[in-house]
């Protein structure tokens, strides 16, 4: 099939999800059926009224000849070789010297690989189309600030803005990225995130696009609609991906047409050296490159819909070719590995207090302040369960912390400066940040907060080193902090230190030694990094330019599907190159055999389809499996 062909299949929508049966087009299949009949009647002795031109091979030819005639002349006008085109030639010499039979059941035989063709594309395309028909057409929205008391109004999705409050009732489908800001439920987020168990959402967690809510109603602000969505920017990839040409499909197409070249070249020598026309014939109709003019481009959609399955998008298919040849994984440290908010990691109390006691105080004494440090400690109390008293006499004072009444209580908490009395050093403390509390002019302890590392963030360095890749860190992070990360990860090679043009340098230099590099940040300093890397990776809650720049977004941001992307990149490659071999080493055999007589032109047929077909399949595979 031509690429114009292919342009035109993909104009024609079938519905998600239609049987087999119903996506084969009636119109060709009844023309393959028709001649297929006509090839039986003329080999079981049909041949009225001339034996030497049977009626019924003449029209069996003019209805199958068309469609593959049509497409060799549009490849002719273009002056682009293609399999159609000497399909033709063999169908037309094989007519000429009488063999009518021969000549129908090599019409049927392309027409049956075209259908088949057609229908594998349908099925990689079926991911795009299952993605595009998943979000509901119209929605129901607060449009006063969100209060309740305002009346529904239903409206077309493509008509909610940002800052619109989304009504979405239980099994509802919801429709933008945004904060619920009413009720609580729990979500199917596999869509987007890839997680197959469903997560509990409450007022002010973050939800999106393409999540199904399952038992309650939730009402939702939205922040991001639309393309700029996390369900409409996988849209948007898998697009252009489908309309984009990666390296591996020019050479697949270089290749096909290299291949019916050698089969004519074949084809020739094969005559002056035999003049025998039937091996001729034979030569032409064994050579097979659909297989892969197909099967490249079915296994790089495939791929691409399969890594947004699972929660990551790939925004063509130049870049999972890229990704598939890199050896280096290059991390930045904040936000990337680590949650990029400090955490509580230890609470030191003098006698008298407990944790949770000093936890509480502190905590309502943070609880106005926006300083990283003091709404970690509050975050933590939160997820502990514990009940944060009010506040009064806030004060914060730059550079030493706040101090607070709490309970009739004088709270401070800060740094050595705002609690002198605390020590100096604390055992065990590392790299944590100590935030010292004193209670009415009293140590009362100390709570060290340090940033920590994603959730699987080792599991998934231990896998890509499994997988034979380097990896390394690249920070603008203090030495001592990024090599305790880089030592609980297994990784050896840390640069800190460095600022974003020191980090591009960095780059230069690996890729220079002749490294392939996957760079993965998430913030604005790693976008120059992004961008030079061979693949550029992106954190999904990174900064908008860390995503503009990069070539891949992790959406929910586990490490996980890098490893997972990284594994069907690779399977992708390694089905495409099978295809690459697999279809010369079957056309250059079956063309000498061909040659010297031992395939018959039917037989050279079946061989031509039967392998076409088993590449096609193969690249078929990748397809993920429709969600239930």
């Amino acid at each position: 099939m031509t690429a114009e062909t292919r342009d035109d299949a993909e104009a024609v929508t079938v519905p998600s999800g239609t049987s087999l049966w119903r996506r084969i087009d009636r119109g060709d299949l009844t023309r393959t059926l028709f001649v297929a009949v006509c090839a039986a009647g003329v080999a079981l002795g049909l041949t009225w009224p001339w034996p030497v031109v049977p009626v019924l091979a003449l029209v069996g030819l003019v209805v199958g000849y068309w469609p593959i005639a049509t497409e060799a002349f549009e490849d002719i006008r273009h002056r682009r070789m293609s399999m159609e085109l000497s399909m033709l030639i063999a169908i037309v010499a094989a007519a000429a010297i009488g063999e009518w039979a021969t000549s129908l059941v090599i019409t049927a035989f392309v027409l049956a690989a075209e259908i088949l063709e057609d229908l594998s594309m349908d099925r990689g395309r079926d991911a795009l189309t299952d993605l595009m028909s998943f979000l509901p057409e119209a929605v129901r929205v607060h449009r006063n600030n969100g209060v309740t008391e305002v009346p529904l109004t239903e409206v077309p999705l493509t008509e909610v803005v940002e800052g619109d409050v989304v009504v979405v009732v239980p099994g509802g489908r919801i429709p933008v990225d945004g904060t619920v800001v009413v009720g609580e439920s729990t979500a199917d987020q596999s869509r987007i995130t890839g997680e197959p168990l469903p997560v509990d959402i409450a007022v002010g967690n973050e939800v999106f696009a393409g999540s199904v809510n399952q038992v309650g109603a939730v009402e939702v602000r939205a922040e991001r609609v639309g393309t700029d969505s996390s369900y409409g920017r996988i849209i948007a990839a898998v697009k252009e991906a489908q309309s984009s040409e990666p390296p591996v499909q020019r050479l697949a197409d270089r290749l096909a047409a290299w291949l019916v070249y050698l089969a004519l070249f074949g084809a020739a020598i094969t005559f002056l050296v035999t003049r025998d026309l039937t091996s001729t014939i034979s030569v032409v109709v064994v050579a097979g490159a659909c297989g892969i003019a197909a099967g490249t481009p079915l296994a790089v959609l495939a791929a691409i819909a399969r890594i947004a399955r699972s929660g990551a998008f790939v925004k063509s298919g130049a870049h999972l070719e890229a990704l598939s040849t890199v050896d280096t994984v290059v991390f930045d440290k904040t936000g990337t590995l680590t949650t990029g908010a400090p955490d509580v990691v230890d609470v030191r109390v003098v006698e008298g207090i407990t944790d949770d006691g000093l936890l509480v105080l502190a905590a309502a004494a943070e609880s106005y302040s926006e300083h990283p440090l003091g709404q970690g400690v509050v975050d933590h109390a939160r997820a502990q369960g514990l009940s944060i008293g009010p506040c009064d006499d806030f004060s914060y004072l730059p550079g030493r912390g706040v101090t607070a009444k709490v309970a009739g209580k004088a709270v401070a908490a800060g740094n050595l400066a705002l609690v002198p009395d605390a020590p100096e050093t604390i055992d065990g403390q590392g790299t944590a940040t100590a935030v010292h509390v004193g209670v009415d002019g009293e140590y009362a302890g100390t709570i060290l907060l340090a940033d920590t590392l994603r959730e699987g963030a080792g599991a998934a360095v231990a896998e890509l080193h499994r997988r034979g890749l380097r990896t390394m860190i690249i920070t603008g992070d203090q030495e001592a902090t990024a090599r305790a990360i880089a030592a609980e990860l297994g990784i050896d090679d840390v640069r800190a230190g460095l600022l974003p043009d020191e980090k591009l340098a960095a780059i230069d230099a690996e890729r220079a030694l002749g490294h392939r590099l996957a760079m993965v940040g998430d913030g604005v300093n790693d976008a120059p990094a992004l961008a030079r890397a061979q693949v550029g990776i992106a954190m999904g809650s990174g900064t908008d330019i860390a995503r503009e720049s990069s070539d891949i977004v992790l959406i929910s941001s586990d490490i996980h599907d890098l490893v997972r992307t990284v594994h069907v990149a690779r399977r992708a490659r390694r089905i495409v190159m099978f295809n690459f071999v697999g279809t010369i080493a079957v056309d250059l055999v079956g063309m000498v055999l061909a040659a010297v007589g031992l395939l018959s032109p039917v037989l050279a047929a079946f061989i031509h389809v039967g392998s076409e077909t088993a590449f096609i399949l193969n690249s078929a595979r990748l397809i993920p499996g429709r969600r239930r």
